[in-house]
């Protein structure tokens, strides 16, 4: 039962599947696939996808400049969090570091990296009205196969694989 696929599984791999199994991953896991499930309507997704979803012009109009807010938002408020990260860290290189400086600076980080996930969610939700019912159905179809295809992926990965390989749209 050590073999999937040819790989040999390490005690990382067969301790997540013990908790998925078990149910230890649940509240986290359940938040992180419904905002995974939003990413199918991010207004860069369905651009790549609008051969297939037949998008007019006024759509792609439309979601071009929701992808361009989107991303200057997200820029803007990473950017914020990435200075504020920074600073959290100079002061951490004291020899006494000032606790109200940490407070400070990780709260700033912390609202900074929350604006850069609401632009998101805000991006999705707007991406998704400019939707047809026909055209976000055929988006919850592609989803729905995603899910299904979830576990097997997660399955046949290699060891030390997280999966994570960053946004390569489709063409």
């Amino acid at each position: 039962m050590g073999h999937e696929m040819g790989h040999e599984m390490n005690p990382g791999m067969m301790q997540g599947r013990r908790m998925e199994k078990h149910g230890m991953m649940g509240p986290m896991m359940g938040h992180m696939s419904h905002m995974m499930r939003g990413m199918g309507y991010m207004p860069e997704h369905l651009l790549s996808k609008k051969d297939q979803l037949q998008l007019t012009a006024q759509q792609i109009t439309r979601l071009t400049a929701l992808r361009d807010a989107f991303k200057t938002a997200h820029d803007a408020a990473q950017a914020g969090a990435k200075t504020h990260m920074d600073a959290l860290h100079q002061v951490l290189q004291a020899n006494a570091p000032d606790t109200a400086a940490l407070r400070q600076h990780f709260q700033a980080a912390h609202s900074a990296m929350g604006n850069a996930h609401f632009a998101m969610l805000r991006a999705t939700a707007q991406a998704k009205a400019v939707l047809t019912d026909a055209q976000r159905g055929r988006v919850e179809g592609w989803m729905d196969a995603m899910e299904q295809m979830g576990p097997r992926m997660r399955m046949h990965r290699a060891p030390g694989d997280s999966g994570h390989q960053g946004h390569q749209p489709s063409r």
